[in-house]
């Protein structure tokens, strides 16, 4: 017997594309959907709304479709009550828990909107009752007798709507193609995070060795230095090699400045986290003069914070690397909370990472000469970002020039 249910959308559900993809997520999941009621915004920044119903052919198949357009911004007319089971041990996740999306989200206690604090995705929502807030909690982090909340009663989903004013983030449509003029690209770039530190806002950098393999780490120092970045993630591969060439000249053996294999070059990335190791930390060595110049120094230097997070593959790593990768979640989460920009440069892995505890508001940019890295940061949930396939010892250098050719 077919089943059927009332949704609502409201928003700048056209121009951000949430109508079109409600109707493809429905016909996708074998559904169907009549439109009962549909107003249009008259004006740019009015609002638009949308009541539809949503058949199936049965409940379970019903249930399915709604959860999947609840994570799409759908709201039911009828307001419904939280639903909350404790958790049984640690890390224990009630069955039917809310798995949490990387949108704003709101939960109705007792008549009352919260909004879900430190949103990202695939964690659970905590609710505490006693100080009346929800908080976005990790499976890490997760305790015995902790409120957990149960499937999509009493929650919604904010997802992030096409900006109104004309910017990189609007230029671009969530679209990666290398025919796109580069040079235009970075200027909007450069434009953005002049604009955002004008008022006060946050931007934080994921970065790979690429950016020293490539010649591109004293352009990056100079942006570090010049006050555009406010944290730095990255693993023990950028902080090793950007230490080696300021001590040796040399990025994987290979002389940066004249291209040439050194003899005995490769054991240079060694050598220097072995003398970062002597010191006792980066900011040491620092501190001791060991380290001149570079990424590293500058962040030394200039007081921004950076995030080392291992792998399985590091050598040494050097003594600020954080080998627990649950501990290096949480010191990343200490800094994400308050970015309001985020640029991923040459590095798959550490962007995965980060987008994953990225709120959907983010402006995330993604720079590599790999389209396909975009597209699996895409794929794996941070729809937000957009990309810019460009080798990071074309893009830093540009990036830099800009941002000194506007500031003045």
């Amino acid at each position: 017997m077919e089943s059927s249910r009332e949704i609502e959308l409201e928003g700048h559900i056209i121009d951000s594309g949430i109508m079109t993809r409600v109707f493809d997520k429905v016909l996708d999941m074998g559904g169907n959907f009549e439109v009962l009621t549909f107003d249009i915004g008259k004006k740019k920044q009015d609002v638009s709304y949308a009541k539809l119903l949503i058949s199936a052919p049965n409940q379970p198949q019903l249930d399915e479709i709604l959860s999947a357009l609840h994570r799409l911004g759908a709201k039911m007319p009828e307001v419904e009550s939280l639903v909350c089971e404790p958790a049984e041990g640690d890390r224990i996740v009630p069955k039917g828990f809310y798995s949490t999306t990387n949108h704003p989200t709101f939960v109705n206690y007792n008549g009352k909107w919260l909004e879900v604090e430190n949103i990202e995705m695939d964690c659970h929502i905590v609710l505490d009752e006693k100080e009346c807030r929800a908080i976005c909690t990790p499976l890490s982090k997760l305790k015995k007798d902790d409120c957990v909340v149960l499937g999509e009663r009493g929650v919604r989903v904010v997802p992030p709507e096409r900006p109104r004013k004309v910017n990189i983030f609007e230029f671009m449509q969530n679209t990666v193609s290398s025919e796109r003029p580069s040079e235009t690209i970075i200027s909007k770039i450069a434009t953005e995070m002049l604009e955002l530190k004008k008022k006060g806002g946050k931007i934080g950098i994921v970065g790979g060795p690429a950016i020293v393999h490539t010649g591109a780490a004293p352009a990056l120092a100079e942006i570090i230095r010049e006050g555009y970045i406010d944290v730095v993630f990255a693993g023990n591969a950028l902080a090793t090699h950007d230490i080696e060439y300021n001590l040796f000249g040399t990025s994987l053996g290979m002389e940066l400045d004249s291209g040439k294999i050194t003899t005995g070059g490769h054991r240079n990335h060694i050598s220097a986290i072995s003398e970062v190791i002597r010191a006792g930390s980066i900011r040491k060595a620092v501190e001791e003069g060991i380290i001149k110049k570079g990424i590293m120094y500058e962040c030394v230097k200039n007081d921004v914070p950076f995030v080392l997070a291992g792998s399985i593959r590091d050598d040494g790593p050097l003594p600020d690397v954080i080998t627990d990768v649950v501990e290096a979640q949480e010191e990343m989460r200490k800094y994400i909370r308050d970015l309001d920009m985020v640029l991923m440069i040459g590095t798959l892995l550490h962007s995965v990472a980060v987008g994953n505890c990225l709120p959907s508001y983010v402006k995330t940019v993604c720079v590599d000469i790999n389209p396909a890295s975009v597209t699996k940061l895409n794929d794996r949930g941070t729809t937000q970002a957009i990309g810019v396939v460009s080798d990071a010892g074309a893009f830093l250098p540009l990036l830099a020039k800009k941002l000194k050719e506007l500031k003045k």
